[in-house]
């Protein structure tokens, strides 16, 4: 496969300046399928570089694993990147012949944690892929473990992902959900953490949403009161939308991310009030951003956001563009808690209700992103009225030298 020069974007010249984000959105050719890369790429000012990985399969193929691998591959090689410097790949399917496939070579051949979401790409190829990346100047990273269970030691820190925890000895989503969290304490109690100091990010994905999303919501609210996470203290950033796991029995599955570490006052919970309801006023346990700083940039971490208004309301029923609008408006404020906009966006995904709305959506979004690294999935919002929704992260460089170093 052979990269084709950068495609001209609003974004960037490709060309990685100290401490911003710039993006490449290129396009891949050869013997397999045609693919889309999208990288950002951020170095602070302690050169420790980050980078952000998105490919989507345009077309269908005989073997769309292997294509995906070796277009990732490609893009690696483009990002000047080795796979070793990965954290995270999350790979986004929707049918059972890729779920199969993706669980061969691909899930063990490379480092860092690894899951695949039945969630279908708005594109031909049928699989997408999300991957995370850190080079460190120092020298390589100090990992340990990989596939669902991965850790990363970095100075004073230890950031841990738990990828595809799922329980199907309940038969309903309420004692699914219970189990889930019941392991996922243990998980972190296996890394000397606990949910609520150490929880930073969660992904639920949920096989039948409409149906099953009520009673995750009940059950995480209540196991959460007892560790003393409620309105009155703090949440988890989190998107809880509809995905299949693998098992056909698990009602859901969660992915999940942890810091071992960090010092009080590092991590900031994140509101708009003006344009965006508390999350408990209906019900639902979760923060809508969440910022962690560290000693040369501040990631912003963008939970799961749709068109809500300040009292908790569906905006524009019906209406997808206008209910984009409303969301972009609404992540433009959490951004701005936190002193970013959407310039220093690393990353997006897009989840749609309605697969004929992806052309239309990703029209709007390149006009107003340019060559960002997003991916469009075919993935029901948690209220039948939304019709799409978007999470991201965002990364802003500050100088802040009493914090640990990302």
């Amino acid at each position: 496969m052979n990269a084709i020069p950068q495609r001209a974007g609003v974004r960037g010249s490709g060309v990685m300046p100290p401490c911003e984000t710039t993006v490449e959105w290129l396009e891949i050719e050869g013997p397999g399928p045609a693919a889309r890369l999208g990288i950002s790429r951020f170095a602070g000012a302690g050169g420790v570089v980050e980078c952000h990985i998105t490919v989507v399969l345009e077309d269908a193929c005989s073997d769309p694993a292997a294509a995906l691998e070796e277009a990732w591959l490609a893009a690696l090689v483009r990002a000047d990147l080795s796979p070793a410097s990965t954290l995270l790949r999350r790979v986004f399917h929707g049918d059972e012949a890729n779920e199969l496939a993706l669980l061969g070579g691909f899930a063990r051949a490379f480092p860092g944690a690894y899951s695949t979401i039945g969630q279908a790409p708005l594109a031909g190829g049928g699989l997408a892929l999300w991957s995370q990346h850190i080079t460190d100047p120092d020298g390589p990273l100090a990992c340990s473990g990989g596939g669902t269970d991965f850790s990363c030691k970095r100075g004073s820190l230890r950031h841990c992902w738990l990828s595809g925890l799922c329980d199907t000895t309940g038969a309903d989503a309420f004692s699914q959900t219970t189990a889930v969290l019941e392991k996922h304490d243990e998980w972190l109690a296996g890394h000397d953490m606990t949910l609520e100091e150490n929880g930073v990010r969660t992904w639920w994905y949920v096989r039948d949403i409409d149906v099953d999303y009520p009673q995750l919501a009940d059950a995480r609210r209540r196991v959460f009161g007892r560790h003393d996470l409620t309105e009155n203290t703090h949440y988890i950033a989190s998107t809880g939308i509809g995905g299949a796991h693998a098992d056909p029995l698990a009602r859901l599955s969660l992915d999940s991310y942890a810091i071992r570490g960090l010092q009080p006052g590092q991590i900031e919970y994140l509101s708009a009030p003006h344009h965006l309801c508390p999350t408990h006023l209906y019900g639902v346990t979760f923060e809508r951003a969440t910022a962690v700083s560290y000693a040369d940039r501040r990631h912003i971490l963008i939970s799961g956001t749709a068109s809500i208004d300040a009292a908790g309301n569906i905006v524009h029923s019906g209406d997808v563009l206008r209910q984009l609008d409303r969301t972009l408006e609404n992540i433009a404020a959490l951004l701005a808690t936190a002193k970013a906009g959407f310039d220093d966006l690393a990353m997006i995904l897009v989840y749609l209700r309605e697969p004929e709305d992806g052309p239309v959506i990703e029209k709007v979004l390149r006009q107003r992103f340019g060559s960002l690294p997003m991916l469009l999935l075919h993935a029901p919002v948690c209220r039948p009225g939304w019709l799409v929704e978007i999470e991201g992260v965002a990364i802003v460089a500050t100088r802040q030298p009493e914090l640990p170093e990302y």
